[in-house]
This record gives C-alpha cells, sequence and structure tokens, in this order.
C-alpha cells in the first residue's frame, strides 16, 4: 500500500479479521507476536527493525501492523478501539495457525497484549509489557501531542525529542523518514481518526479492569524507561503490582524507546524470559 516494492517496511500480506494484513514472519521456533506503538507513522518494521533479527535466532517472529496502520487495511468507518484491536489481532493468529504464542506489547500495543492475554488466556504463552499503557492515568504532555499530531517537519522533530532520552539518536534523518512516513497517502488521515480529542478516553479506553489484571495467570516482564515522557514509569509500577507473575525492568537513562534505545539489551531480556518457557517445554534440556 504505497510503498515501494523494495520497503523494509513492507513483509508479506495476509487476511486477517476480514483486513488486508502487513506483517512480518522471520525464523522459527516457538512463536512471538509483537504489538507495534502508536506514534505517526509507525509500522512494526520501524517498532521492532532493531530487535527483530537477534530475537528471530531463536524463534518465531511475527509483526503485524496493526488495524489502521502502516500498510495494513484501514476500516471504511474509520472506527478503532481496543476491542476491535484485539479482534485483529487474535484474526493474524487464527489466519497463521497459532494456537499460542508469546506477546509482546509496546506503549498503546502492550495495552492490547494485556486485553488480549485477559480475554484469551490460553492463547498467550508469556508476556512482555513495554513502555505499556493498561492501566488508567492521567495523559502526559508527551501522549497527547504524540496521539494530536498534525504533520510537519517541525512537530515531528518536537516529538523525537519526546520519546528518546538519547538525543544522539534524533538524526534528521530520522526525522525525516518518520515525517515521509506520516503523510504517506491514507496515512494520516487514518491517524487522526484514532485519537481524536479529548483524549484520555482512549488512556482509559486502553485500559483493563484491575481485577482483570490481578487473575492473569501469565509470567509477566514490564520493561519501562525512567525518563519516559509518553507513558509515566507510574503505569509500569502498578501493572507490577497488580500481576502476580511479574517481574519489572526499568532502564535509566532511556526515555519512552526502549526497543531502540537499548536494542541489545531489550532483546537479550526478552530472549531470555522468552527461553525459560522454552527450556520448561522441553524438560529443561
Amino acid at each position: 500500500m504505497n510503498a515501494p516494492l523494495e520497503s523494509p517496511e513492507i513483509g508479506r500480506e495476509i487476511n486477517a479479521a476480514g483486513y488486508s494484513t502487513n506483517l512480518h514472519d522471520l525464523g522459527e521456533g516457538f512463536p512471538v507476536m509483537m504489538i507495534h506503538g502508536s506514534g505517526p507513522g509507525v509500522t512494526a518494521w520501524a517498532n521492532w527493525r532493531l530487535v527483530m533479527p537477534e530475537l528471530a535466532q531463536n524463534r518465531r517472529v511475527i509483526a503485524p501492523d496493526m488495524l489502521g496502520f502502516g500498510y495494513s487495511e484501514r476500516p471504511a468507518d474509520q472506527t478503532y478501539n481496543r476491542e476491535r484491536w484485539v479482534k485483529h489481532a487474535i484474526g493474524v493468529l487464527d489466519e497463521l495457525g497459532l494456537e499460542q504464542v508469546d506477546l509482546v506489547g509496546n506503549s498503546f500495543g502492550g495495552g492490547l497484549a494485556l486485553a488480549l492475554a485477559i480475554e484469551h488466556p490460553q492463547r498467550v504463552r508469556r508476556l512482555v509489557l513495554m513502555g505499556s499503557v493498561g492501566v488508567s492515568f492521567p495523559i502526559t504532555q508527551g501522549l497527547d501531542e504524540v496521539w494530536g499530531y498534525e504533520p510537519s517537519l517541525d512537530t515531528m522533530r518536537r516529538l523525537m525529542d519526546v520519546f528518546a532520552y538519547d538525543k544522539s539518536l534524533l538524526t534528521e534523518e530520522l526525522a525525516q523518514m518518520r515525517y515521509q512516513a506520516s503523510v504517506r497517502p491514507g496515512f494520516q488521515e487514518s491517524f487522526s481518526a484514532m485519537f481524536p480529542a479529548p483524549r484520555q478516553r482512549w488512556v482509559d479506553n486502553l485500559a483493563s479492569k484491575e481485577e482483570d489484571i490481578r487473575a492473569l495467570p501469565h509470567e509477566t516482564l514490564i520493561l519501562h524507561g525512567r525518563e519516559d515522557e509518553v507513558i509515566p514509569l507510574e503505569a509500569s509500577l502498578k501493572l507490577a503490582e497488580l500481576i502476580n507473575r511479574a517481574q519489572l525492568h526499568v532502564f535509566g537513562r532511556c526515555g519512552h524507546w526502549t526497543q531502540i534505545e537499548h536494542a541489545s539489551r531489550f532483546a537479550r531480556l526478552v530472549n531470555d524470559f522468552l527461553s525459560e518457557a522454552d527450556q520448561a517445554a522441553t524438560g529443561g534440556n
């Protein structure tokens, strides 16, 4: 959809829950599905490009563009909510014939991963939440700016500054890449329909009930950047308090882009966490 054929953002096309869906599918082994965040111009590749190859050395990595994002289809009614996105994610699993996966969710994607694990617990083996929504909190200025994005290069430069603690990452090339992604045909029209003001209601829509979170049986790894200006660290502290089998890792000197600012550490932590389940499934051999 409106991308050069050689673009690394284009994986393969499947039909998930009735929608044409772009996804990346690489590696072999027990599958892990990775759900991206909700920044303007985001795609699964843009979100996970630095960690997919390393994780794919040990497992099958599935990374879809979620409904309305990237190069997946946009519903004609332009209606978006947690329930519809979770249905789309389940559609990806069903189309690929995957009965159970490990699930990794970033920010917005963490809220979807959490909701999916609550609604379909048997489909999830282990859960990883990174800079995740999923509990209610007063919307931050950073998140309000992200969801309220109106395309311009200067605005994208400011958003990049909100996302990353390590300002050396914020090259002009990166700003240009993300800006150009945000103005491709259909991208902004879809994005602006997702989180219209007042935006606190979308934080709340992506939040699950506390009693449902407490009931989660899954081993869960929670990751967060200490200097995150988009999703407050308190959200992950709350999730770690609520989820019985949770462990929390906080990256110092890190903003919202844990998987980019600390890509190698992120991949090692996630791979080690998921490998524990691999070993248990084979009797420790």
